[in-house]
């Protein structure tokens, strides 16, 4: 059987929805060779190193 649609306020479903739209902080790790943050599983773009070998060449400033 059929729920009339306004027998909620439309503050009340959203109060109760409120979780499901919150943003996560992005998943960040150290990288072992620099110490800077990088994302998992990526070429640090600091160092321009992955798994202990040097990857990409990056310029020294």
């Amino acid at each position: 059987m059929a729920v009339p649609a306004r027998k909620h306020s439309h503050a009340r479903k959203m109060k109760r929805r409120s979780n499901v739209w919150k943003l996560q902080a992005p998943a960040l790790s150290i990288c072992p060779e620099c110490g800077e943050y990088k994302a998992p599983h990526r070429v640090c773009p600091n160092c321009g190193k992955y798994n202990g070998r040097q990857v990409i060449a990056v310029d020294e400033d």
